[in-house]
Protein backbone atom coordinates (compact mmCIF):
# COMPACT_ATOMS: atom_id res chain seq x y z
CA UNK A 1 0.00 0.00 0.00
CA UNK A 2 2.86 2.33 0.66
CA UNK A 3 4.25 2.28 -2.80
CA UNK A 4 1.25 3.26 -4.25
CA UNK A 5 0.70 5.94 -1.81
CA UNK A 6 0.85 9.82 -3.16
CA UNK A 7 1.64 12.09 -0.41
CA UNK A 8 1.36 15.26 -3.01
CA UNK A 9 -2.70 13.61 -2.66
CA UNK A 10 -2.63 14.71 0.55
CA UNK A 11 -2.78 18.68 -0.89
CA UNK A 12 -5.85 17.49 -2.90
CA UNK A 13 -7.80 15.97 -0.01
CA UNK A 14 -6.82 18.75 2.00
CA UNK A 15 -8.46 21.71 0.13
CA UNK A 16 -11.73 19.81 -0.85
CA UNK A 17 -12.11 18.84 3.20
CA UNK A 18 -12.13 22.30 3.67
CA UNK A 19 -13.78 24.04 0.71
CA UNK A 20 -16.37 20.88 0.82
CA UNK A 21 -16.91 22.25 -2.92
CA UNK A 22 -14.59 20.62 -5.98
CA UNK A 23 -14.30 23.75 -8.20
CA UNK A 24 -13.28 25.99 -5.30
CA UNK A 25 -10.68 23.82 -4.38
CA UNK A 26 -9.22 22.86 -7.71
CA UNK A 27 -9.13 27.05 -7.90
CA UNK A 28 -7.20 27.01 -4.71
CA UNK A 29 -4.40 24.25 -6.28
CA UNK A 30 -4.32 26.02 -9.55
CA UNK A 31 -5.43 22.76 -11.53
CA UNK A 32 -9.05 21.69 -13.11
CA UNK A 33 -11.81 20.37 -10.55
CA UNK A 34 -11.39 16.96 -13.08
CA UNK A 35 -7.36 16.90 -11.41
CA UNK A 36 -9.03 17.30 -7.88
CA UNK A 37 -11.41 14.31 -8.45
CA UNK A 38 -8.40 12.02 -9.83
CA UNK A 39 -6.38 12.76 -7.48
CA UNK A 40 -8.75 12.32 -4.81
CA UNK A 41 -9.90 9.24 -5.93
CA UNK A 42 -6.27 7.85 -6.10
CA UNK A 43 -6.05 8.45 -2.39
CA UNK A 44 -9.19 6.56 -1.61
CA UNK A 45 -7.88 3.50 -4.13
CA UNK A 46 -4.38 3.55 -1.98
CA UNK A 47 -5.74 3.83 1.64
CA UNK A 48 -8.74 1.62 0.54
CA UNK A 49 -11.66 3.72 1.91
CA UNK A 50 -14.02 6.78 0.53
CA UNK A 51 -13.04 10.04 1.93
CA UNK A 52 -16.22 11.81 1.22
CA UNK A 53 -19.49 11.60 0.63
CA UNK A 54 -21.34 14.45 -1.37
CA UNK A 55 -24.65 15.93 -0.11
CA UNK A 56 -26.43 18.93 -1.10
CA UNK A 57 -23.88 21.32 0.76
CA UNK A 58 -20.63 19.74 -1.09
CA UNK A 59 -17.92 17.50 -0.33
CA UNK A 60 -18.07 16.18 3.22
CA UNK A 61 -15.36 14.01 5.14
CA UNK A 62 -16.37 10.57 6.28
CA UNK A 63 -15.31 8.81 9.16
CA UNK A 64 -12.20 7.77 7.39
CA UNK A 65 -11.77 10.94 6.01
CA UNK A 66 -11.87 12.46 9.25
CA UNK A 67 -9.47 10.12 10.43
CA UNK A 68 -7.05 10.79 8.10
CA UNK A 69 -7.79 14.77 8.24
CA UNK A 70 -5.44 15.50 11.74
CA UNK A 71 -2.69 13.32 9.83
CA UNK A 72 -2.63 15.18 6.90
CA UNK A 73 -2.56 18.62 8.71
CA UNK A 74 0.93 17.06 10.81
CA UNK A 75 2.27 16.49 7.58
CA UNK A 76 1.03 19.77 5.74
CA UNK A 77 2.86 21.57 8.80
CA UNK A 78 5.72 19.59 8.96
CA UNK A 79 6.53 19.91 5.26
CA UNK A 80 5.86 24.05 5.80
CA UNK A 81 8.03 23.82 9.00
CA UNK A 82 10.66 22.02 7.10
CA UNK A 83 10.52 25.23 4.40
CA UNK A 84 11.16 27.79 6.96
CA UNK A 85 14.10 25.89 8.53
CA UNK A 86 15.88 25.13 5.35
CA UNK A 87 15.76 29.20 4.72
CA UNK A 88 13.11 29.39 2.26
CA UNK A 89 10.43 31.62 4.47
CA UNK A 90 12.31 32.85 6.88
CA UNK A 91 13.84 35.35 3.94
CA UNK A 92 10.97 35.97 1.71
CA UNK A 93 7.50 35.12 3.06
CA UNK A 94 5.35 32.59 0.57
CA UNK A 95 2.84 30.89 1.02
CA UNK A 96 -1.18 31.03 1.68
CA UNK A 97 -1.92 32.91 5.86
CA UNK A 98 -6.28 32.85 5.91
CA UNK A 99 -7.45 35.24 8.54
CA UNK A 100 -11.13 34.77 9.89
CA UNK A 101 -12.69 37.65 10.72
CA UNK A 102 -16.28 39.36 12.48
CA UNK A 103 -17.67 41.19 9.29
CA UNK A 104 -17.37 44.74 11.35
CA UNK A 105 -13.74 44.55 12.57
CA UNK A 106 -13.03 42.34 9.35
CA UNK A 107 -14.42 44.84 6.77
CA UNK A 108 -13.97 47.95 8.19
CA UNK A 109 -9.96 47.87 9.71
CA UNK A 110 -8.52 44.57 8.17
CA UNK A 111 -9.30 44.48 4.75
CA UNK A 112 -8.24 48.17 4.07
CA UNK A 113 -4.79 47.42 5.92
CA UNK A 114 -3.67 44.44 4.13
CA UNK A 115 -2.99 46.03 1.01
CA UNK A 116 -0.08 47.74 2.71
CA UNK A 117 1.16 44.18 4.37
CA UNK A 118 1.12 42.87 0.90
CA UNK A 119 2.78 45.39 -1.06
CA UNK A 120 5.63 44.27 1.29
CA UNK A 121 5.20 40.92 1.04
CA UNK A 122 4.15 40.19 -2.94
CA UNK A 123 4.69 36.53 -2.78
CA UNK A 124 2.45 35.98 -0.02
CA UNK A 125 -1.29 35.34 -0.87
CA UNK A 126 -3.88 36.29 2.27
CA UNK A 127 -7.19 35.12 2.24
CA UNK A 128 -9.50 37.22 4.44
CA UNK A 129 -12.77 35.12 5.58
CA UNK A 130 -15.25 37.80 6.86
CA UNK A 131 -17.96 36.09 8.50
CA UNK A 132 -19.96 36.73 12.23
CA UNK A 133 -19.21 33.24 13.57
CA UNK A 134 -16.35 31.09 15.06
CA UNK A 135 -13.57 29.15 12.85
CA UNK A 136 -12.10 26.19 13.18
CA UNK A 137 -8.08 26.23 12.99
CA UNK A 138 -7.62 23.21 13.79
CA UNK A 139 -8.68 21.96 10.55
CA UNK A 140 -6.94 25.01 9.05
CA UNK A 141 -10.42 26.61 8.20
CA UNK A 142 -7.97 30.25 9.34
CA UNK A 143 -4.51 30.25 10.25
CA UNK A 144 -5.64 33.62 12.30
CA UNK A 145 -9.29 34.41 13.67
CA UNK A 146 -10.47 37.18 15.63
CA UNK A 147 -12.43 36.17 18.44
CA UNK A 148 -14.36 38.10 21.73
CA UNK A 149 -13.05 36.20 23.67
CA UNK A 150 -9.57 34.08 24.45
CA UNK A 151 -9.78 30.59 24.17
CA UNK A 152 -10.27 28.37 27.53
CA UNK A 153 -9.32 24.79 25.84
CA UNK A 154 -7.71 23.02 23.03
CA UNK A 155 -4.87 23.61 21.29
CA UNK A 156 -5.65 27.39 20.69
CA UNK A 157 -3.42 30.47 21.58
CA UNK A 158 -5.02 33.95 22.47
CA UNK A 159 -3.35 37.18 22.29
CA UNK A 160 -5.15 40.16 23.42
CA UNK A 161 -5.70 42.20 20.04
CA UNK A 162 -7.63 45.41 21.63
CA UNK A 163 -10.33 46.46 23.91
CA UNK A 164 -13.11 48.17 22.15
CA UNK A 165 -15.73 50.58 23.26
CA UNK A 166 -19.27 50.33 22.03
CA UNK A 167 -22.37 53.03 22.20
CA UNK A 168 -25.39 53.98 20.98
CA UNK A 169 -25.50 55.79 17.46
CA UNK A 170 -28.38 57.42 15.25
CA UNK A 171 -28.52 59.04 12.52
CA UNK A 172 -28.29 62.74 11.71
CA UNK A 173 -31.75 61.95 10.10
CA UNK A 174 -33.33 59.84 12.41
CA UNK A 175 -32.50 62.52 15.10
CA UNK A 176 -33.77 65.33 13.34
CA UNK A 177 -37.13 63.33 12.76
CA UNK A 178 -37.89 61.69 16.14
CA UNK A 179 -35.52 63.77 18.56
CA UNK A 180 -32.58 62.85 20.83
CA UNK A 181 -33.38 60.73 23.86
CA UNK A 182 -32.02 62.28 27.60
CA UNK A 183 -32.55 59.24 29.12
CA UNK A 184 -33.52 55.22 29.55
CA UNK A 185 -37.36 56.29 29.23
CA UNK A 186 -36.84 58.39 26.39
CA UNK A 187 -34.81 55.49 24.48
CA UNK A 188 -37.87 53.18 25.60
CA UNK A 189 -40.07 55.43 22.92
CA UNK A 190 -37.63 55.07 20.04
CA UNK A 191 -37.25 52.52 17.75
CA UNK A 192 -34.32 50.67 18.00
CA UNK A 193 -31.68 48.28 15.88
CA UNK A 194 -29.66 45.28 16.79
CA UNK A 195 -29.01 41.37 16.65
CA UNK A 196 -31.81 38.56 15.94
CA UNK A 197 -31.49 36.40 19.53
CA UNK A 198 -31.19 33.15 18.34
CA UNK A 199 -28.74 33.86 15.64
CA UNK A 200 -25.57 35.52 17.94
CA UNK A 201 -22.97 33.57 17.46
CA UNK A 202 -21.23 34.69 20.86
CA UNK A 203 -22.53 35.69 24.30
CA UNK A 204 -20.35 38.67 24.45
CA UNK A 205 -22.51 40.30 21.42
CA UNK A 206 -25.86 39.92 23.91
CA UNK A 207 -24.92 43.55 25.31
CA UNK A 208 -28.67 44.28 24.64
CA UNK A 209 -29.62 42.56 27.57
CA UNK A 210 -27.43 45.07 29.78
CA UNK A 211 -30.04 47.93 28.85
CA UNK A 212 -32.95 46.27 29.44
CA UNK A 213 -36.11 45.27 27.60
CA UNK A 214 -35.83 47.92 24.76
CA UNK A 215 -38.25 47.92 21.38
CA UNK A 216 -36.29 46.25 18.96
CA UNK A 217 -37.42 47.39 15.56
CA UNK A 218 -34.88 46.02 13.21
CA UNK A 219 -32.90 43.00 13.70
CA UNK A 220 -29.79 41.64 11.94
CA UNK A 221 -26.73 39.02 12.23
CA UNK A 222 -24.98 41.41 11.20
CA UNK A 223 -23.54 44.55 12.54
CA UNK A 224 -22.41 45.79 8.87
CA UNK A 225 -26.05 45.42 8.15
CA UNK A 226 -26.82 47.20 12.11
CA UNK A 227 -24.39 50.10 10.66
CA UNK A 228 -26.39 50.82 7.08
CA UNK A 229 -29.90 50.31 8.62
CA UNK A 230 -28.80 53.09 11.35
CA UNK A 231 -27.13 55.49 8.75
CA UNK A 232 -30.22 55.35 6.73
CA UNK A 233 -32.78 56.39 9.74
CA UNK A 234 -34.07 52.82 10.59
CA UNK A 235 -33.57 53.44 14.36
CA UNK A 236 -31.24 53.77 17.16
CA UNK A 237 -28.26 51.05 17.97
CA UNK A 238 -25.23 49.98 19.39
CA UNK A 239 -21.94 50.15 17.38
CA UNK A 240 -18.06 50.06 18.29
CA UNK A 241 -16.45 52.70 17.56
CA UNK A 242 -14.72 51.94 15.12
CA UNK A 243 -17.49 51.48 12.86
CA UNK A 244 -18.85 54.69 13.79
CA UNK A 245 -16.08 57.47 14.54
CA UNK A 246 -15.30 58.97 11.44
CA UNK A 247 -18.67 59.13 10.05
CA UNK A 248 -20.21 62.67 10.55
CA UNK A 249 -23.87 60.83 9.32
CA UNK A 250 -23.99 58.59 12.74
CA UNK A 251 -24.17 60.50 16.46
CA UNK A 252 -23.09 59.40 19.58
CA UNK A 253 -26.22 59.21 21.80
CA UNK A 254 -26.28 58.61 25.73
CA UNK A 255 -23.07 58.48 25.24
CA UNK A 256 -22.25 59.68 29.08
CA UNK A 257 -24.76 57.12 30.32
CA UNK A 258 -24.06 53.74 28.03
CA UNK A 259 -20.61 52.92 27.93
CA UNK A 260 -19.50 49.01 26.86
CA UNK A 261 -16.10 47.81 26.68
CA UNK A 262 -15.03 44.48 24.72
CA UNK A 263 -12.33 42.56 23.67
CA UNK A 264 -10.90 40.88 20.38
CA UNK A 265 -8.51 37.99 20.58
CA UNK A 266 -6.33 37.28 17.49
CA UNK A 267 -5.79 33.44 18.06
CA UNK A 268 -3.87 31.08 16.33
CA UNK A 269 -2.87 26.87 17.00
CA UNK A 270 -0.12 25.80 18.14
CA UNK A 271 0.56 23.51 15.55
CA UNK A 272 1.04 26.86 12.94
CA UNK A 273 1.43 30.03 15.15
CA UNK A 274 5.25 29.68 14.92
CA UNK A 275 5.70 29.61 11.09
CA UNK A 276 7.24 32.56 9.96
CA UNK A 277 4.31 33.83 7.09
CA UNK A 278 1.87 33.24 10.19
CA UNK A 279 4.00 35.02 12.56
CA UNK A 280 4.34 37.54 10.36
CA UNK A 281 0.65 38.56 9.84
CA UNK A 282 -0.06 38.20 13.40
CA UNK A 283 2.58 40.80 14.45
CA UNK A 284 1.16 43.29 11.67
CA UNK A 285 -2.36 43.16 12.70
CA UNK A 286 -1.44 43.47 16.53
CA UNK A 287 1.02 46.23 15.42
CA UNK A 288 -1.59 48.21 13.25
CA UNK A 289 -4.00 47.83 16.13
CA UNK A 290 -2.12 49.59 18.85
CA UNK A 291 -1.19 51.98 16.63
CA UNK A 292 -4.94 52.88 15.98
CA UNK A 293 -6.06 52.74 19.32
CA UNK A 294 -7.69 56.22 18.69
CA UNK A 295 -10.34 54.10 16.49
CA UNK A 296 -11.05 51.47 19.23
CA UNK A 297 -10.70 53.22 22.68
CA UNK A 298 -12.17 56.86 23.45
CA UNK A 299 -9.58 58.85 25.34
Amino acid sequence: MQSRFDWNDLKFFLELGRRKKMVAAAKLLKVDHTTVSRRITALETAIGAKLFFKNEQGYQLSKAGEDLMPLAIQVENATAQAYENIGGEAHSFSGTVRIGAPDGIGTFFVAPRLSRFQEEHPDLQVDLIVMPRYFNLSQHEAHLSMSLARPKSGRLLGRKMTDYSLQFFASTIYLKKYGVPKNRQDLMKHKIVGYIDDMVYAPELRYMDEFGDLPVHFRSSSIIAQRQAIMAGTGIGVLPRFLAKDDPRLVPVLQDDYHITRSIWLLSHEDTTNLARIRAVSEFLQNEARANRDLFIAP
